[in-house]
């Protein structure tokens, strides 16, 4: 039976169990409590550096409405494993999935469960977003969880993964198999529809350029391109080389802002909806 669930439209924060460091808020849409509407599906759509996980949720209120899915935005905060949140190598703690023994992938997987456990008609697979830190985040989750994913959308990260197993994590992905205990399924990644996004003008080099000093450098770190629209190209053009089906948006007069270019995640997530819908 569907537990009670006090809240619609933007809820509170709500604490992970398994792991209190953790949280997300939420939008459920009015219609979710409709006796007719037997199955809904979730949103997730993932912060950045700054971690303006409400906003994100807030931005994804129409289409919530429009489709009747329910939006999670979680929040993976800065000084989770440090005594003091203004640790400089927290800022990207959760892009890279795993962070000094914390899985911020599986704590994804439990903040996803833990609402579908209150919120009983929930479907199993969810539509994945995330732009600049999220970006990077969402396109490395898909790699390790595609078959939780009916899409994924991908906005403007600062370093891209490309599927490599000649490169080591993360600029490749060799070794995956022993650093996170699952292999990368290419067959299953082909199943998932893919969305790259990025503003024209998002062509900073200072801000996206990683260097020898930073814990995030490896070899390999800056060679996908130079800024943010010649690495998403990169990426774009290494997962159709392996037969992965990918959309491009490059939003004209946009420069690095997540909040304009979400026209095109929400008509490609329309799409997947729609595609799931006639399955």
């Amino acid at each position: 039976m569907e537990r009670y669930f006090p809240y619609y439209q933007g809820t509170p924060f709500f604490s992970l169990q398994q792991d209190s460091r953790f949280s997300y808020c939420l939008y459920v849409p009015p219609s979710y409590y409709r006796d007719e509407v037997k199955q809904v599906r979730l949103i997730v759509a993932v912060h950045g550096t700054k971690r303006t996980a409400e906003g994100y949720r807030d931005a994804f209120a129409s289409l919530a409405e429009e489709t009747g899915c329910v939006v999670m935005a979680p929040l993976f905060p800065m000084g989770v494993s440090a005594p003091y949140a203004a640790a400089p190598e927290e800022q990207h703690n959760y892009k890279y999935l795993e962070f000094k023994g914390i899985r911020f992938d599986q704590s994804l997987i439990a903040m996803v469960g833990q609402v579908r456990e209150a919120l009983g008609k929930i479907a199993p697979e969810f539509l994945l977003f995330g732009f600049s830190g999220g970006g990077q985040f969402v396109h490395r989750f898909y790699y390790l969880h595609p078959e939780r994913l009916l899409g994924v959308s991908v906005g403007a990260p600062g370093s891209v993964t490309r599927i490599d197993p000649d490169v080591e994590w993360w600029p490749g992905t060799a070794g995956v198999a022993e650093r996170f205990g699952k292999a990368i399924d290419i067959a299953a990644l082909r199943r998932v529809p893919v969305h790259l996004v990025v503003g024209a003008l998002d062509t900073e080099t200072w801000n996206v350029r990683i260097k020898p000093d930073s814990w995030t450098w490896r070899e390999g770190a800056n060679d996908a391109g130079a800024n943010r629209v010649e690495r998403l190209e990169a990426l774009r053009q290494n997962l159709e080389s392996h037969g992965i089906d990918v959309t491009l948006d490059s939003v004209a007069g946009v420069a690095h802002s997540g909040t304009q270019v979400l026209n095109p995640v929400f008509d490609f997530f329309r799409k997947c909806l729609a595609q799931k819908d006639r399955k």
